[in-house]
C-alpha cells in the first residue's frame, strides 16, 4: 500500500512539474523585452549634424543600430541627445560606428544607459564634413 501511494505521488509531482515548465515556457515567449519600444528608418545623404526624429523614452537604455553605411569616410559618429525646450540639448557620449561600412549586412551599434525620461534624438557627424547614407537604422528604447 505504501509503495502504491508513493508511486502515485511521484506521478502527480511529475505532472505538476511538467505543467509548471510548460507555463514558464509560454510566459517566457510572450513576455516583452527590456527595451519595449523601437522604430526603424534609413538615412540618405544625411549631412553633418543631421538630427533624427524624436522619440519619448521613459528612461533606461537606448540602442542605436546602423546597417550598411556608405559615406566619404569610414566612420559615422553618433551622439545621443536629449531634446530640452529653450535650453542647449544635453548630449551623451559619442559612438564611432565603423563596422557598418564593411558590407550590405554589416552592423554597428551602441547603447546609452540610465539617461532619464524625456524626448531624445541622435545626431550624426556633428561638426563633421561628410554625408552619410544608412540602409537600415534601428532604434530600441
Amino acid at each position: 500500500m505504501k509503495s502504491v501511494h508513493l508511486s502515485a505521488l511521484r506521478e502527480s509531482g511529475r505532472r505538476a512539474a511538467m505543467v509548471g515548465l510548460g507555463t514558464a515556457a509560454v510566459v517566457g515567449l510572450v513576455s516583452s523585452p527590456a527595451q519595449a519600444s523601437s522604430w526603424m528608418s534609413s538615412l540618405s545623404n544625411a549631412g553633418p549634424g543631421f538630427e533624427s526624429r524624436r522619440w519619448y523614452d521613459t528612461g533606461g537604455s537606448t540602442t542605436v543600430e546602423f546597417t550598411n553605411c556608405t559615406s566619404g569616410s569610414s566612420v559615422a559618429n553618433v551622439t545621443l541627445r536629449k531634446d530640452v525646450d529653450f535650453q542647449v540639448d544635453p548630449q551623451y557620449s559619442t559612438a564611432s560606428f565603423t563596422n557598418c561600412f564593411n558590407g550590405y549586412n554589416s552592423t554597428s551599434s551602441d547603447s546609452w544607459d540610465d539617461h532619464g525620461s524625456g524626448n531624445y534624438y541622435f545626431a550624426v557627424n556633428y561638426g563633421g564634413w561628410t554625408y552619410l547614407t544608412v540602409r537600415v537604422v534601428d532604434v530600441y528604447y
